[in-house]
């Protein structure tokens, strides 16, 4: 099992709810075959340039463990979800 960090970054005008369910299905797919070590939510911030006519974003950040299928499982879940209008998953 490797050390991964990943950050995403939710469009800031979402319900709390569309931000908790992001960050289920994080979770779920790392329980799969890993596990969830710490996760920061650090909250809305400035872009540093627009994306989607947005200038503001959601951002948080999850360290976990896993495997080398987990992160590719994540990048295909957060890719889809429209909420989602950036991702970084990096090995740490």
């Amino acid at each position: 099992m490797r050390d991964y960090e990943l950050i995403y970054v939710v469009k800031s005008n979402s319900e709390e709810e569309v931000k908790e369910t992001v960050l289920n299905k994080v979770k779920d797919v790392i329980g799969t075959d890993g596990e969830v070590v710490k996760i920061d939510t650090w909250g809305n911030k400035k872009l540093a340039y627009p994306i989607q006519k947005l200038t503001e974003g959601y951002y948080v950040l999850v360290n976990f463990k896993s495997g080398v299928d987990v992160p590719k499982e994540i990048d295909r879940n957060l890719k889809i979800n429209e909420n989602v209008i950036r991702h970084m998953i990096v090995v740490a």
